[in-house]
């Protein structure tokens, strides 16, 4: 047969099989049953809801997804940077946005598959009191950024931990656990809290301090806060008031002369309130009183050198070890009847010497003079022959 020859084909009657119809072969009860099995192969799909889908391709720019649904759907490939190894067979979360755009095509979701997702494993974190893991992101005015399940969520500064924390920038790119404590949707608000999962760890730790506590008992702690007054100290979830005339047997005017914040100190029980919760401690009670090792070689009439450390209406004290105080009473300033206010003579931090008038080792009381320094103006010769009381005429 040559190249130009047309190959004849046998007779057949298009107009009689065409009026016999096509699948005519097939029973109406038959083609139901086809089309019952096919629409079973095919997933019920609803619009704005997250489906499971199946990769069975991957382009330049887009990742096809087989949900069961009569078409396959398109994503951008942009929504899987963080699957670098995403491959044929892989079944990934994505949202159904819609059935079928203009052009006939499933659209799909993987990133707002991703949003919905984390919310409602939030809303169950919040509902089950679960505990999860966070990733630090960011610090923030008044706390810190923490990412769960891809949702930013806010971690106040006071439910980082039970004791202050001053520096935030430390937990900066770490991972943490936390509990959601409280979410709002309409501001997609979440507030999440670290502080919950040590307090619950605490509480045995706290009631065992409790039961075992006694007077006298030396115990280690951690400075968490500061006061003119005192300082708070965390004892192992069990708070104490170290008070600042407690702290040293010298005078200081404010504890941080000698303590600082988050320091290790050990400390002694010198009383506590069962129902209120309330200890108080102390520090220089686990030395030896200073008055104990004042030396014997000081008597009355010994001669001491110091620092005034306060000055009051009726005189001034002089501190000549730390501990260790003598009143300088106004009256034993100077010889002059014109001296009445101390702060003309004295003022705080002035070093002095001075001279032991009276010493109670016992009771730890001692009383000084500045005027026995020099001698009595009165008992000088020259004014006893230039004053000298004329007898009677």
């Amino acid at each position: 047969m040559s190249k130009t020859q047309k190959r004849e084909l046998p007779d057949f009657d298009w107009d009689r099989a065409d009026n016999k119809g096509f699948g005519s072969g097939y029973s109406a009860d038959e083609r139901s049953r086809m089309e019952q099995l096919y629409d079973n192969t095919l997933s019920q799909v609803n619009e704005k809801e997250v489906v499971t889908g199946t990769v069975v391709g991957i382009t330049d720019r887009e990742v096809i997804l087989n949900i069961g649904f009569k078409s396959d759907g398109l994503v951008p490939v942009s929504e899987f940077r963080d699957m670098p190894d995403l491959k044929m067979g892989d079944e990934i979360e994505v949202y159904v946005e819609n059935q079928e755009d203009p052009n006939g095509q499933l659209v799909l979701s993987r990133k707002k598959a991703k949003v919905i997702t984390a919310w409602q494993k939030i809303q169950k974190a919040l509902d089950e009191d679960l505990v999860i893991d966070g990733f630090v992101k960011r610090r923030t005015k008044g706390g810190l950024i923490v990412d769960i399940y891809g949702i930013e969520a806010f971690l106040p500064g006071s439910q980082i931990d039970v004791k202050p924390i001053r520096d935030f920038d430390i937990f900066v790119g770490k991972k943490m656990e936390v509990k959601v404590v409280k979410i709002n949707y309409a501001n997609d608000n979440v507030v999440v809290s670290h502080k919950v999962l040590i307090e619950k760890d605490l509480e045995a730790q706290r009631a065992q301090i409790l039961n075992n506590l006694e007077k006298g008992q030396v115990l280690e702690g951690v400075i968490k806060n500061m006061t003119n007054f005192g300082v708070f100290i965390d004892l192992g979830g069990v708070d104490g008031l170290l008070h600042i005339t407690d702290i040293s047997w010298g005078r200081i005017n404010h504890p941080s002369e000698v303590l600082h914040l988050d320091q290790k100190v050990n400390v002694v029980v010198l009383d506590f309130d069962e129902d209120k919760k309330r200890i108080s401690l102390g520090m220089k009670q686990l030395q030896a009183h200073p008055w104990d090792a004042l030396s014997e070689d000081i008597q009355v009439g010994s001669r001491v050198k110091g620092k005034i450390v306060n000055v009051a209406d009726y005189g001034a004290f002089l501190e000549i070890m730390p501990g260790v105080e003598g009143l300088i009473h106004v009256s034993e300033m100077s010889w002059s009847q014109h001296l009445r206010n101390p702060q003309e003579f004295l003022k705080v931090g002035d070093e002095v010497e001075a001279v032991v008038l009276t010493l109670d080792r016992n009771d730890r009381k001692m009383s000084l003079g500045i005027k026995q320094l020099t001698e009595d103006p009165w008992t000088r010769p020259e004014l006893r022959t230039k004053y000298a009381v004329q007898g009677a005429s």
